[in-house]
């Protein structure tokens, strides 16, 4: 790593040190957006492993989401599991069911695919509503338990924020290690055109599996982290509008780019805030930017030409002539 790239870590690690300290002294309403950047920046990666490295066009996000937020808050209500157990659990059944979703839908594409998808998401949400004895349907599930470490309960917005942004950075270095090793390749191979993919030995049905498999698996950990932040779980919290959201994150961001869907979770989080001012027209404010970015920057703020392809570093300047 060289100086330059060295220094510029290590000061964006410091502003992220001390950011809550400043933000307490600002407003502690800010110190929540923070914490939902950090939620909704896993959502967009794990998204982004779907939509944008593996191709398939996915609008039913939120539903891991969900999925991970009651999988999580049911074993901590009902059965008493710690937070720390909860949420690996919560994200292997998030991913569970995002192998289940993908075994009958890999064999389509395009929008097919994402009708599909919808109608998984719409489906989770009115299980969430009607299943009462458990869900407690439109109720929701309150009296979560917050985490607590070594007998210390997780009281405050810095603590959860340390905990987020522990699991960002981890659901980034995890993402980035697989898009970046022959298995992303695979899967970007397999986006741009599947039949030459299978003539040099990929084999569809085993990538388009895992991308789905790993996009709930970091969907789910972000959907635990939800439920005992909040302490309170509801189907109102995932709906069609939530996937939809994440997917503008990752068109706004760029696709096949974790710095990027970091980048549109930052900017689709604070920018209703920002507009909060002239909120009868933020909605459309906000499409139009949308709509522009798509015309005039397809590929997002920092999008997949930002890539580095040739990240092992065997072939340097000059080698291989």
């Amino acid at each position: 790593m060289s100086l330059r790239k060295t220094t510029a870590v290590g000061a964006a690690a410091a502003v992220l040190i001390v950011l809550p300290l400043v933000l307490q002294q600002v407003n502690d309403y800010w110190m929540h957006i923070v914490i939902m950047i950090g939620i909704f920046s896993i959502l967009s990666m794990s998204l982004n492993v779907i939509i944008g490295y593996a191709g398939q066009f996915a609008l039913g996000h939120a539903a891991f989401y969900g999925i991970g937020a009651y999988s999580a808050a049911l074993l901590m209500i009902h059965f008493q599991v710690s937070f720390w157990i909860a949420l690996p659990a919560a994200a292997v059944i998030a991913g569970f069911f995002g192998f289940l979703l993908g075994t009958p839908v890999i064999r389509l594409r395009g929008d097919y695919l994402g009708i599909v998808t919808l109608g998984f998401g719409e489906i989770v949400r009115l299980i969430f509503v009607n299943w009462v004895d458990v869900t407690r349907g439109p109720m929701g599930l309150p009296g979560i338990p917050a985490p607590t470490l070594f007998g210390y309960t997780f009281s405050g917005k810095t603590e959860f924020y340390y905990l987020i942004l522990a699991l960002a950075l981890l659901t980034f270095f995890v993402i980035h290690r697989i898009v970046h090793s022959g298995v992303g390749l695979s899967l970007m191979t397999l986006r741009e055109d599947e039949t030459l993919a299978q003539s040099i030995g990929i084999r569809p049905n085993k990538y388009k599996l895992l991308a789905f498999t790993v996009g709930a698996f970091f969907a789910g950990i972000a959907g635990a982290f939800w439920a005992s932040y909040i302490s309170f779980v509801s189907p109102d919290a995932f709906r069609y509008l939530d996937s939809v959201n994440i997917l503008a994150m990752v068109i706004l961001g760029g696709s096949a780019s974790l710095p990027g869907s970091v980048l549109g979770a930052v900017i689709l989080v604070l920018a209703p805030e920002l507009l909060r001012y002239m909120s009868d027209y933020r909605m459309m404010l906000l499409g139009l930017a949308i709509v522009l970015m798509m015309i005039f920057k397809p590929t997002g703020f920092w999008g997949e030409k930002h890539r580095k392809y040739n990240f092992y570093g065997m072939v340097r300047k000059g080698e291989g002539k």
